[in-house]
């Protein structure tokens, strides 16, 4: 069960899609971009997906000027059975709500967890999220997110997850700060005898001004998951560490 719990962990940092500021101009309203990563630690939702050991990541995304767009987004993952990629396929659409304070940005789709050589970890998810801008401090951003599932990792439950992530920028220094709270509830005792619990992260970014879209983070990701009776490995994947994660988008 704890490779199938294991596999929660693993997005995110959402590694979330990046929209790049520039994008190769195409016909008919569309726009690409993408991102791809190192991280020394795939986490997702506050678990580890790769028993801690370092990850390659790679996104890449098809807009329209309506607001539509799909995408795939990838990883190496480990755990202790057969599945060894992450190959997620998305779609969705985001629109910006002018007549709200901060103008806040709509995003809701769809997201499938992908396992090509271990489909019955496979399973999909409905996510709807709003980004506000220049929260409390200029340039500063809040993303309140809730996501919906009624196949939770593949096991044919219903599970539901609420997150906010606050980003802020230092003035003009390139670094910034952010930080970010989960909840995650499921239908059955998946997470070492509890039906929930809370995943954080807390850490800092910087911006590379000489290379356009790379960035670096440092932060601390972990839960509140009981971890009494887990082998130390499992201990290692849902307390608290730190995460470094090199960035490019374009």
């Amino acid at each position: 069960m704890f490779k199938k719990i294991c596999l929660i962990a693993a997005l995110t940092g959402i590694s979330a899609t990046v929209f790049a500021d520039e994008t190769p101009a195409l016909p008919y309203g569309l726009s690409f971009s993408g991102t791809a990563a190192l991280t020394s630690d795939y986490r997702y939702r506050g678990m580890t997906q790769t028993f801690n050991d370092p990850s390659v990541q790679a996104g890449f995304v098809l807009s329209h000027e309506s607001g539509a767009y799909a995408g795939v987004w990838g990883s190496n993952v480990d755990f202790g059975g057969t599945a060894h990629i992450e190959l997620d396929p998305y779609i969705g659409y985001a629109t910006t709500l002018d007549n709200f304070a901060h103008k806040p940005l709509l995003d809701v789709g769809l997201w499938y967890y992908a396992y090509p050589s271990e489909s019955d970890l496979n399973w999909l998810e409905l996510y709807g999220k709003l980004t506000f801008n220049d929260v409390l401090v200029p340039g500063a951003s809040l993303l309140t997110a809730v996501n919906y599932t009624n196949d939770f990792l593949g096991l044919d439950t219903d599970a539901w997850y609420l997150n906010a992530t606050y980003a802020v920028p230092f003035g003009t220094t390139g670094f910034g700060g952010v930080a970010a709270l989960g909840y995650t509830q499921a239908d059955d005792d998946y997470f070492n005898g509890e039906d929930s619990y809370i995943d954080w992260k807390a850490g800092v970014s910087y911006s590379f001004a000489s290379v356009d879209g790379l960035s670096a983070e440092l932060a601390a990701v972990g839960t509140d998951i009981d971890t009494d009776g887990m082998t130390h490995a499992g201990k290692r994947g849902v307390d608290t560490g730190a995460v470094f994660t090199l960035t490019k988008a374009f």
